[in-house]
C-alpha cells in the first residue's frame, strides 16, 4: 500500500501547533528550573532540587558493579547507604529496580563522572528517539514537537530511559516488515524494560514474522549471557529473588504514595479511584487483554492498514497493556499526537493539544486528586482504531504479508 500523504494545513492548524509547542517548551523549562539548581555545591544531587533523581540510580548502581560490589544492588539498605556515601546523606531513599542487563548500558557511563555521563545519556537517548521517528515521515517540525514534548523533557530532567525505550519500541515496530533482524535486535535490547514490550510477541506472531522472533530471542539470550559473563550469573538469580518481589511490593503499596502521582497505568488509575488490589489487577488484566486483542487485529496481514498507523497504535497500546509505568514512559503519547496531527484530516485540535501536555497535566491533576492516569492513551487508541476502521472501508484489499 502506498502510504497516505501528510495532510494539508490551514493557518489555524499551524498557529495552534506553534502555540502548543512553545507553551509546552516554556512549561518544561520552568519545571526544569524548579528541579535543578546551580549553587555553591555545584550542579549536583547535593542540592535538594535533584538534577539526577533517577539517573543517580543507573550511574550509582553501575558504579557499584564496576567496583566489584554488584551484590549491593540486591540489598536495599546497603544500596541506599552506598548511594548516600557517593552523593549526599540527604539523598532520598532509592531502590535498584532494573533487570541486570541494564548494566550493559550503565557500566560505560559509570566509568565517567556523573555530569558528562548524564549529558551523554540524555542527549544520546533523545537522538535515538529522533532516529526512530524519522521513518514515520511526518516532517521535521513534527519530529521536533516530539523531541521537545513535555514527556521527553520530564524524561530528560530525571535522567530516565523513556526516550530510549520509546526509540527501541517504535523503531523495532517500524522496521519489522522489511528489516526483521534489526527489529528483533531492538526488541531484544528493550528487555531491560520488559513490561513495555508485552505486545511485541503477539504482534510478531500475528504477522508471522518468524525472522524477527528469532532475532529477538537470539539477542535476548546474548544479553543474558553477556551480563552474566561480565557481572556473574548470580545477578539473574538475585534479580528474581530480591528485585522482582521488591518492585511488586512498591507497586502494591497502600495508596497514596508520592510516586503514585506520577503513575499512568490502568492499575494505578484504579487504585486512585479506590479499587483494592484484586479489583485493580482485574481491571488491568481486562484492559491488557483488550490491548492484546487490538494489537493482534492490527498486525494480521491486511494491506488496508498503513504500517505507520499500525506501529504508532501499538506504541499507544503498550502503555495500556502494562501495569507498571510512569509519565516518563509516556513519550508514545507525543508520538501519536504528532502522527495524528500530520496525517489525519479529521482533527480534534483541542484534544490533541491537551494530549501533548499529558506528561505534565497528569502529574498536576493526579496531585490535585483528579487521576487522569490512562485516559489519554485510551482515547488516542480509540481514535486511531476508529480511523483505521474508516480507512479500511474505502481501501481495496491487496493481502500482502507483513513479514519479510
Amino acid at each position: 500500500m502506498t502510504p497516505s500523504p501528510n495532510r494539508a494545513f490551514a493557518t489555524v492548524d499551524v498557529a495552534t501547533a506553534l502555540v502548543v509547542v512553545v507553551v509546552g517548551f516554556c512549561a518544561g523549562a520552568v519545571y526544569l528550573n524548579a528541579l535543578w539548581m546551580l549553587d555553591e555545591n555545584g550542579f549536583s544531587v547535593l542540592s535538594r532540587r535533584l538534577p539526577y533523581w533517577d539517573f543517580s540510580n543507573l550511574w550509582g548502581g553501575s558504579r557499584m558493579a564496576l567496583d566489584g560490589h554488584v551484590a549491593y544492588l540486591f540489598d536495599v539498605e546497603t544500596y541506599r547507604a552506598t548511594l548516600r556515601a557517593m552523593f549526599s546523606p540527604l539523598l532520598p531513599d532509592q531502590e535498584w529496580s532494573y533487570p541486570p542487563s541494564v548494566l550493559l548500558f550503565g557500566a560505560p557511563l559509570a566509568a565517567l563522572p556523573i555530569l558528562p555521563a548524564y549529558l551523554i545519556w540524555t542527549f544520546g537517548t533523545v537522538f535515538c528517539l529522533w532516529l526512530a521517528v524519522r521513518p514515520l515521515k511526518i516532517g521535521p517540525v513534527a519530529e521536533l514537537a516530539i523531541v521537545l514534548s513535555p514527556a521527553v523533557m520530564i524524561n530528560a530532567i530525571f535522567g530516565q530511559n523513556g526516550a530510549l525505550t520509546a526509540a527501541l519500541l517504535l523503531g523495532g515496530l517500524l522496521a519489522a516488515p522489511k528489516r526483521p533482524v534489526l527489529a528483533g535486535v531492538m526488541f531484544g535490547l528493550l528487555t531491560f524494560k520488559p513490561h513495555l514490550g508485552l505486545l511485541i510477541p503477539f504482534c510478531l506472531l500475528a504477522s508471522g514474522n518468524w525472522r524477527a522472533i528469532a532475532s529477538a530471542a537470539v539477542t535476548t539470550a546474548a544479553i543474558v549471557v553477556a551480563t552474566g559473563a561480565l557481572f556473574g550469573f548470580d545477578v539473574w538469580t538475585n534479580f528474581f529473588v530480591e528485585t522482582r518481589p521488591l518492585m511488586t511490593a512498591i507497586m502494591e503499596a497502600p495508596y497514596p504514595q508520592p510516586y503514585h502521582f506520577n503513575a499512568m497505568t490502568v492499575f494505578s488509575t484504579a487504585r486512585a479511584l479506590g479499587f483494592g488490589l484484586a479489583g485493580a489487577y482485574g481491571l488491568q488484566a481486562a484492559m491488557s487483554l483488550a490491548a492484546i486483542a487490538v494489537a493482534i487485529w492490527a498486525w494480521l496481514p491486511d494491506d488496508r492498514i498503513e504500517h505507520r498507523q499500525r506501529a504508532v497504535l501499538t506504541v499507544v497500546l503498550a502503555m495500556i497493556a502494562t501495569p507498571y509505568g510512569y509519565t516518563y514512559d509516556s513519550i508514545g503519547v507525543a508520538i501519536a499526537v504528532a502522527f495524528i496531527f500530520m496525517t489525519s484530516a479529521r482533527l480534534p485540535l483541542f484534544l490533541l493539544a491537551a494530549s501533548w501536555f499529558y506528561a505534565v497535566a497528569a502529574q498536576i491533576l493526579n496531585n490535585l486528586g483528579y487521576p487522569i492516569g490512562i485516559l489519554v492513551p485510551l482515547w488516542l487508541a480509540v481514535w486511531m482504531v476508529a480511523s483505521i476502521l474508516k480507512d479500511k472501508r474505502v481501501r481495496p484489499v491487496l493481502s500482502l504479508p507483513l513479514a519479510a
